[in-house]
């Protein structure tokens, strides 16, 4: 049974005032369970990290904490993103290309205030919303454009969304980078951050228990600031967000899941 379909469907019968309030509760509740429950402390790592982002600000949600404890140590931290960050703007190529600078500009802005260098920071540039149905050549440029960052910069950790994260590009973002490092070569700590799995995949439903049963809670309260600064920095983008998705990731606490070589 395909549950995405079906859940689509029903989420497009509701009233979007019903849905992201159903959705909002759904993930305060399970984000609760985990961090008081279900979910062991991560230690601090002092290796060297590179963080996989389809888009500008998934970076900052998911891992700013991280990236900031890293960088005040002097860790070094590379954040790559996979697309263009264009987002569903119509045809027009001129309101495209602002959308594209504006929304580069406030990535290393937020990156900036975590830490991260402008040097240290990639834009491969795929088209937003086209990462699962890259052609196959296509696909396996993206594929060695993230092999060559890997193999020059060989970090000790990698971050990737959730491959269940319930957005196209987020889940085929961890599949590339999963082939990418298998085509490296190279041995590293893989570690997925959830954006939308939360707040949509139903527990039970599509997100079953197994999913989240090797969840690791790490504390940003040093840097809590750091990283609220960071997201506020993406103002083309937060009013466009659910009302109440954006507190998750205010907390003083980031959610990882340990990606089993």
């Amino acid at each position: 049974m395909n549950y995405k379909k079906i859940l689509q469907r029903v989420e497009k019968l509701l009233p979007n005032t019903w849905l992201y309030q159903v959705q909002y509760m759904h993930s305060n509740l399970l984000v609760r369970w985990i961090l008081r429950r279900g979910s062991m402390p991560l230690t601090f790592s002092k290796k060297s990290a590179m963080v996989f982002s389809p888009h500008q600000d998934d970076e900052t949600f998911g891992c700013g904490g991280m990236i900031a404890l890293k960088r005040e140590q002097g860790i070094p931290v590379v954040v790559a993103f996979l697309t263009d960050g264009q987002g569903s703007v119509g045809e027009d190529s001129e309101i495209k290309d602002k959308i594209i600078q504006i929304r580069k500009q406030e990535a290393v802005t937020a990156l900036n205030i975590l830490g991260v260098e402008p040097s240290e920071i990639y834009f491969l540039d795929k088209v937003d919303g086209t990462l699962r149905d890259l052609e196959a050549l296509q696909r396996q440029q993206t594929i060695e454009q993230i092999v060559e960052l890997l193999q020059k910069y060989k970090p000790g950790e990698v971050y990737v969304p959730h491959q269940k994260d319930c957005h196209k590009d987020h889940e085929a973002a961890y599949t590339l980078v999963k082939e990418a490092i298998a085509q490296a070569k190279i041995e590293v700590e893989l570690l997925e951050y959830a954006i939308w799995l939360f707040w949509r995949a139903p527990l039970f439903i599509m997100l079953k228990l197994q999913d989240i049963a090797d969840a690791y809670r790490l504390s940003i309260a040093a840097v809590q600031d750091k990283k609220n600064r960071a997201i506020a920095s993406y103002s083309s983008q937060i009013e466009g967000l659910p009302p109440g998705f954006i507190k998750r990731f205010l907390g003083s606490y980031e959610i990882f899941f340990k990606v089993e070589s």
